[in-house]
């Protein structure tokens, strides 16, 4: 059982990062799809209880909202991995605002959530911590968290 949290500012190429990796084995959980924390945190409740392996795809801006998921992925007996979608703010603006009409997020959303990003680190109670860039030829480049 592994509980993935994607962390990272919007633009950053998280959900086609989960649509490529864990589409097949892991379940999506993401406040865009299900509108409101609470549905998010209940589909959460219900990925521990089941034992389901799941993404919660998500800014996960900063180390108090980890730890939301961190403590009871734990002690549910969850492998807990971080990847940290790395990118400027100006390249995320630019993929921002070509996503669908219905899914640009203002850019000062955009600006604010960058702003406040804390990086992970293992410290949270992270099992491991990956890195994740957007290749220049496209895909993604995933590699260890530098000092891990």
């Amino acid at each position: 059982m592994e509980a993935v949290l994607f962390v990272g500012i919007q633009g950053s190429g998280k959900t086609t990062f989960y649509k490529e990796r864990f589409f097949e084995t892991h379940v999506r959980i993401s406040r865009d799809m299900l509108g409101t924390r609470r549905k998010q945190d209940l589909l959460l409740s219900a990925c521990l209880a089941a034992k389901q392996s799941f993404v919660v795809d998500d800014t996960n801006a900063t180390k108090a909202r980890r730890a939301e998921v961190i403590a009871p992925a734990r002690a549910a007996g969850f492998r807990v991995v971080a990847y940290y979608s790395r990118t400027s703010l100006g390249d995320a603006l630019r993929r921002n605002r070509q996503r669908p009409p219905e899914r640009i997020v203002p850019p000062a959303g955009v600006g604010g959530t960058f702003k406040r990003l804390e990086p992970p680190s293992r410290a949270e109670g992270f099992d491991e911590l990956r890195v994740v860039e957007i290749a220049p030829e496209g895909g993604f480049r995933v590699a260890d968290w530098p000092g891990t």
